[in-house]
Formats: C-alpha cells, sequence, structure tokens
C-alpha cells in the first residue's frame, strides 16, 4: 500500500470509530443519564455523570459573548484540525504511529464541534475520581481520543534528532531523483 493509501486509511479509520463510537455514547447519555443522579461504579472512583459542556477544555471560555464564542469555539478549531489535517498529509517525515495520533486529536476534536454544532454544547458524561483531590473532570470518548492523540506523540516531542556534524555535511553528494524514490520506497516498507 502506498503511503498515501496508508495515511488515508489511518486517518478515515480514526475519525469513523473515534466520531461513531463517540456520538453513539452521547446519544445514549442523553437517553439515560441526562436528568438522573451519577451512577457510580468501582466503589466510586468510576461515575457515569451527565454533564452538558458550554466552554471548551474544562469549560473554559463558556462565558465568552454571542460572538466570540463561535469564533474560538467552533470557527476556529474547525480551521486548526483542516490544518492538521493538511499538514498530515503534507509531512514526508511522518510514520504511521504520528499519523495515527494527529488523526486521533482531528477525530476527537471533530466529533466535539459536531456536538457544538447539534447540541449548542457538549455531552460529557465520565468521571474518574481517585481522591477528593485527584480527579479528572467530566470528558467523553472524544476527549479522550485526543488525549491518546497527545500521549503517542509524547516520544516524538522528545525525540532528539541526530544532526549531522560539519564534516557529514560537507561530505554530503545530494541523490539523484530516481535514488530519492528508491529511499522512500525503503522508508515506506519499513513503517
Amino acid at each position: 500500500m502506498t503511503r498515501t493509501k496508508n495515511q488515508i486509511a489511518i486517518v478515515a479509520g480514526a475519525i469513523l470509530v473515534t466520531v461513531g463510537l463517540d456520538q453513539w455514547t452521547k446519544a445514549l447519555a442523553i437517553e439515560h443519564l441526562e436528568g438522573q443522579p451519577p451512577i457510580y461504579y468501582l466503589n466510586e472512583m468510576f461515575s457515569l455523570t451527565f454533564a452538558k459542556n458550554t466552554g471548551a477544555f474544562l469549560s473554559l471560555g463558556e462565558d465568552l459573548g454571542p460572538v466570540l464564542k463561535p469564533i474560538l469555539l467552533n470557527a476556529l478549531p474547525a480551521l486548526l484540525l483542516v490544518g492538521l489535517l493538511y499538514f498530515i498529509f503534507k509531512e514526508k517525515n511522518l510514520n504511521r504511529w504520528q499519523t495515527l495520533a494527529l488523526s486521533l486529536i482531528v477525530a476527537g476534536g471533530l466529533s466535539n464541534i459536531i456536538d457544538r454544532l447539534l447540541y449548542g454544547h457538549v455531552v460529557d458524561m465520565l468521571h474518574i475520581q481517585l481522591t477528593d483531590s485527584i480527579q479528572t473532570g467530566i470528558f467523553n470518548i472524544a476527549d479522550m481520543a485526543i488525549m491518546a492523540g497527545m500521549f503517542i506523540m509524547l516520544p516524538f516531542v522528545f525525540k532528539k534528532d541526530d544532526l549531522p556534524t560539519e564534516e557529514e555535511k560537507a561530505n554530503h553528494v545530494p541523490l539523484t531523483p530516481a535514488e530519492e524514490t528508491v529511499v522512500e520506497v525503503k522508508q515506506e516498507e519499513r513503517e
């Protein structure tokens, strides 16, 4: 499979699975949890708690006015997601893990934007509380996809590229287009 087809498969798969699962669980939350008290599991460490988040992450920006709110919570994130998709397909050095990570971020962001457009808020329903002071905010599957993408990217963010020495730079001979094609094919095979 070519690099582009592989990327399309990863991006499409991440978006379809994340958005599908997220929207399905949100529909279930609206049907079964809205207006109900939290449902606790695992000695009250995990709960299903319905919440309407009218802001962004941890309700940031929920008090923005009627002009700024749609711009900062819908239009700007949509532009960033389009930019991230463009980057995924234009950047030649992304491996499969990086493509998956960025695709999960796009998918989670897209699903939350869909919520804002459909309902005027994001539906959240999951909560983890280990102690009174160690707990999450209320979140959803889309948020989990975004966080998973960020965690997958962490090793690549801190990876130090081996920069060529001055001697290697001086001795570098550019590859011909045919040699570059062979190198690209070998890189794709390794991925």
